[in-house]
């Protein structure tokens, strides 16, 4: 727990999106670029970053152009900040969040520059992945203290919080009544869809898959749905899968088609996503629906992310505090 009268930074880590179309190229520069993501040496990832980033821009613009020509993620953010930072507020020290962002800006460093002029007694690092991967939480961990070298006091890290009770309970909240909502037109099958990794990172150990399953098991576990004459149908699934490698599955897509085929309703829970971006709003909210209507699916129900739901920023307070 923090002693009073101390100033401690909370650094609320997430991955950022372009703020406006002339950044979507720059943006899928920094993503591809990271060492994290793509795993070859230089110079032959900074060459397939470009060459990635230049043949992917025209396609992801046209994703951000349905959202308004920019991601709504840092705003997401800086709600989920605000709301934090609120909640702290009386707890015998004084708390500041901020921002940083793995691949636009706030960027890490810009963020450090903050910091150090906040001059606090302590830092907090706390990711906005509720699941760890090496290619999220560690690659902004490891920016963090590759561009935080002037800032000289103890620093806390928090990992992961996939089966915390206040996480599962927010999501059986959010949930439950689309859950109901879908019960009218058949037994549901909810796809707990996350984002995608290629296999082999999973295979060299990365936790994320793991994780995701445990949080799905956990959800399930605690949804009360009385009236059931038989278990709940639910699957993991993975959706933003890029390139030609072999990726985790079963894709989210796929999940729909089976669900058409077996002309069952689908409620999609958006797992690894705390915050709305371009894979909840257009691959889940416009694709996705779209292909589930287009093949019939009786029902097609998309869960919100957390956000700022209150036993989301409970859980990000009291992981703050230390509990």
């Amino acid at each position: 727990m923090t002693p009073p009268n101390k100033k401690t930074a909370v650094i609320l880590f997430n991955l950022g999106g372009p703020d406006s179309l002339k950044a979507v190229r720059p943006f899928l520069f920094n993503l591809f670029a990271d060492k994290a993501i793509i795993r070859l040496p230089q110079p032959f990832r900074y060459l397939l970053a470009q060459f990635i980033s230049k043949t992917r821009a025209k396609k992801a613009i046209g994703i951000y152009q349905k959202m308004g020509g920019k991601s709504p993620l840092l705003e997401n953010t800086a709600a989920q900040a605000r709301a934090l930072e609120e909640s702290l507020k009386g707890e015998g020290s004084e708390y500041k969040v901020f921002i940083a962002m793995r691949y636009w800006h706030p960027f890490t460093e810009e963020t450090v520059k903050e910091v150090v002029k906040y001059n606090p007694d302590e830092v907090v690092l706390l990711p906005l992945y509720p699941h760890y991967s090496t290619t999220t939480t560690e690659s902004s961990f490891k920016e963090w203290y590759r561009v935080a070298k002037d800032i000289n006091v103890p620093v806390r890290e928090v990992e992961s919080y996939p089966l915390d009770e206040l996480y599962i309970c927010a999501h059986v909240e959010t949930l439950l009544p689309i859950y109901k909502e879908a019960l009218k037109y058949g037994t549901p099958r909810i796809l707990f869809s996350a984002h995608s990794l290629p296999q082999k990172i999973v295979d060299k150990g990365d936790p994320y898959q793991e994780q995701t399953i445990q949080t799905a098991e956990a959800i399930i576990s605690s949804l009360d749905i009385s009236n059931l004459d038989r278990d709940i149908d639910y699957v993991v699934c993975y959706q933003s899968r890029v390139g030609r490698l072999k990726w985790l599955e079963p894709t989210t897509d796929t999940e729909i088609k089976r669900a058409s085929a077996d002309k069952v309703p689908v409620i999609v829970v958006p797992i690894s996503f705390v915050s709305e971006h371009s894979e909840t709003l257009v691959e889940l909210d416009i694709d996705y629906r779209d292909l589930a209507e287009s093949l019939g699916v009786p029902f097609y129900g998309r869960v919100p992310t957390l956000s700022c739901h209150p036993l989301f920023i409970e859980l990000l307070q009291k992981k703050v505090l230390g509990f």
